[in-house]
C-alpha cells in the first residue's frame, strides 16, 4: 500500500519527509492540505493531527505525525533499502540523533522565527519584528560557527556518510538562503557551504524541488 503524506509540497516539514521517502525509493501519494484556508485546523484534519500541523503520514492503518519522527520511521522500516540514513553502529546512531536535536532546537527554531518575521507576516500585511530578526541572526551565526568547526573535520554532520542529520536541514537552509535572504550566513563559511552544495545536489532533494515548483 502506498504511503500517504498529508501536507503542501512547498512547506518545509513535508519536504523533509518527501526527501526521506525519495532517498529510500518508497512510493508515496501526496494529499494536499491548504494551509492558507486553514484546512489543517478543521475537525476532519484534527483527527489526523490533534495539533493541526503538517505533515501527517498514513502507512496502511498506521498514522504518524511530526516530520523528524516520520523520517526515523521511514529510515528504520526501509533500513535495508537505499542509503543507510540512521547510522550503522550504536555510536553513529547516537550522533545522528544528537545532530537532529541540534537541528530542531539550535537551528530550525531560529530560521523559522526569521522567516516568520521577514516573509510570512509581511505576506499577511503585518509588520515583522526586525529586532527579533537581528537577535536570531546573531544566535544563528554562533550556531553555524559550531557547524563550521564540525564540518571542517567530517564530510557530514554525523561522520562520513549522509544521514537524517543532514537531510533534516535541507528545507530550512533553503528557506534561510532564499526567502529569508540570509544566503551570506552559509556561503561565508567554507565548510558549511561545501556541505550545503553537496547535500542540496542529491537527486532526492532535486526531485522534491521539482515537485514544489
Amino acid at each position: 500500500m502506498v504511503m500517504k503524506v498529508y501536507g503542501p509540497v512547498r512547506a518545509a516539514c513535508p519536504q523533509r519527509v518527501l526527501a526521506c521517502l525519495l532517498e529510500k525509493g518508497v512510493n508515496f501519494e501526496v494529499v494536499h492540505v491548504d494551509l492558507d484556508s486553514g484546512e489543517h485546523k478543521r475537525p476532519d484534519f484534527l483527527l489526523r493531527h490533534p495539533f493541526g500541523q503538517v505533515p501527517v503520514v498514513e502507512d496502511g492503518d498506521f498514522r504518524l505525525f511530526e516530520s523528524r519522527a516520520i523520517m526515523r520511521y521511514i529510515a528504520a522500516k526501509y533500513e535495508e533499502q537505499g542509503p543507510n540514513l540512521l547510522g550503522k553502529s550504536l555510536e553513529e546512531r547516537a550522533v545522528v540523533d544528537q545532530w537532529l536535536e541540534v537541528e530542531a532546537h539550535n537551528f530550525n527554531e531560529l530560521v523559522f522565527a526569521m522567516v516568520m518575521q521577514l516573509v510570512i507576516l509581511p505576506r499577511m500585511g503585518e509588520q515583522g519584528d526586525l529586532a527579533l530578526v537581528d537577535a536570531c541572526e546573531r544566535k544563528l551565526e554562533k550556531a553555524l560557527d559550531v557547524y563550521e568547526q564540525r564540518l571542517s573535520k567530517s564530510r557530514y554532520l554525523a561522520g562520513d556518510s549522509f544521514t537524517l542529520a543532514d537531510l533534516s536541514h535541507l528545507p530550512t537552509i533553503r528557506y534561510l538562503m532564499n526567502e529569508a535572504g540570509m544566503r551570506h550566513l552559509v556561503v561565508q563559511r567554507k565548510s558549511v557551504n561545501a556541505w550545503w552544495e553537496d547535500i542540496s545536489s542529491r537527486a532526492a532533494w532535486k526531485k522534491v524541488m521539482e515537485l514544489a515548483s
